[in-house]
């Protein structure tokens, strides 16, 4: 498996949903939440997607259709 960190940024409607869950059971990808942030309004979370390419990229597209906007990201998110 390989890794992939992302930036996900999610509106207002999205922000009680299990939506990590979902990757997992739709896609059966591994998400590490590295760092995060949710608000009433809003949240976003910097996350690792391990699995294969395919699975990865599906678990983005749902999430983009979901109303998320997601990037790709580089270098050490913990470190600072």
């Amino acid at each position: 498996m390989s890794s992939q960190k992302l930036f996900v940024a999610f509106p207002e409607d999205l922000v009680a949903k299990p939506m990590i869950y979902e990757l997992i059971r739709r896609f059966d990808v591994v998400p590490n939440i590295r760092r995060a942030n949710v608000e009433a309004h809003s949240g976003w979370m910097i996350l690792e997607l391990d699995g294969p390419p395919g699975a990865r990229d599906a678990a983005i597209d749902w999430l983009v259709a979901q109303g998320c906007t997601v990037n790709p990201m580089e270098g050490d998110v913990v470190a600072g």
